[in-house]
């Protein structure tokens, strides 16, 4: 999918492109071993949309909406859920009954925060910031993603500076241990 255009476009392709993940991974029957390739590359997927959220984002909604902080806080608070359960993932297969039960959980926590996020963060932040503002937040969002971490990491600081400080060496080592293991590829 196209990634271009303001921030709240941006978020929304990356929105619809992990639920494509979740399809093929729901479609696939229980034990195929590409339920967890799919699994991987939704992890990578959400982690960096996550990353570039945290530091892009949500500073935004704090600055720009009138009870800001806690709407930021919720959403980190969610991200922080998912993260813990993309961690405990990692560890099991295709087989596991554990792998099963883990990528429901997902699902289930991705989808609604999704929903929460297109039917009430965006719109608010749509009336309240600026068309050139969500541009630029865009902008910033496309190039956080590309040094991101690709690996969930639930120890890591999720607020600005310490997060933006961090990430792009994180991302670094991630992504080197993606190409070295061929994680989240199909054989």
């Amino acid at each position: 999918m196209a990634h271009e255009g303001n921030v709240i476009t941006e978020l929304v392709t990356d929105h619809r492109e992990v639920e494509e993940i979740f399809g093929r991974i729901e479609a696939l029957p229980p034990g195929d071993k590409n339920r967890k390739v799919y699994a991987d590359q939704a992890t990578m997927e959400l982690v960096r949309h996550s990353v570039a959220e945290e530091e892009y984002l949500y500073p935004a909604v704090r600055q720009y909406l009138p009870n800001g902080d806690t709407v930021a806080d919720k959403e980190i608070d969610d991200h922080s859920k998912a993260e813990q359960i993309m961690k405990d993932l990692e560890s099991c297969e295709a087989g596991d009954a554990e792998f099963d039960r883990l990528i429901g959980m997902l699902m289930s926590e991705v989808r609604s925060h999704i929903t929460d996020e297109e039917e009430n963060l965006f719109p608010m932040l749509r009336t309240t910031a600026s068309a050139g503002t969500l541009d630029e937040l865009g902008d910033k969002v496309r190039q956080a993603k590309k040094l991101a971490p690709t690996r969930p990491h639930p120890s890591a600081p999720d607020k600005p500076p310490a997060n933006k400080l961090l990430a792009p060496g994180a991302g670094l080592v991630d992504r080197v241990r993606d190409t070295l293991t061929g994680r989240g590829k199909k054989d």
